[in-house]
């Protein structure tokens, strides 16, 4: 009886799911994340919108205190600094974010051509 009711909900859920999928489909809302955060040419709101909480965070603690390292970030957002050198570098992917080194450190500063 138990496995019935658990079949019946995943196939509610997958009913759900797909349903979303053909709105998503019919509003030509195909892009994936990464391909909106790369069309947006300036730190928006609308571009922080688009990025996940965790990124975001990381992005707006980085344009208030400048150019810092994922050290620095991580005193600001009591998060370890493995995580957000992490997060600094996916934001380096996205291109909203660069890198340089000074001797052992890297620093991250918001990209130049979105200011």
């Amino acid at each position: 009886m138990i496995e019935k009711e658990m079949i019946e909900e995943i196939l509610h859920n997958l009913k759900e799911i797909n349903a979303k999928l053909d709105k998503i489909i019919q509003n030509g809302n195909t892009a994936s994340l990464n391909e909106k955060v790369h069309s947006s040419d300036s730190l928006d709101v609308m571009m922080l919108l688009s990025l996940p909480d965790h990124l975001r965070t990381t992005a707006t603690t980085l344009f208030e205190i400048g150019p810092a390292t994922a050290e620095d970030i991580a005193e600001v957002t009591r998060k370890e600094r493995a995580v957000e050198s992490n997060y600094l570098n996916q934001l380096v992917r996205m291109e909203h974010v660069e890198k340089y080194r000074e001797g052992r450190k890297v620093y991250f500063h918001i990209n130049s051509k979105l200011c």
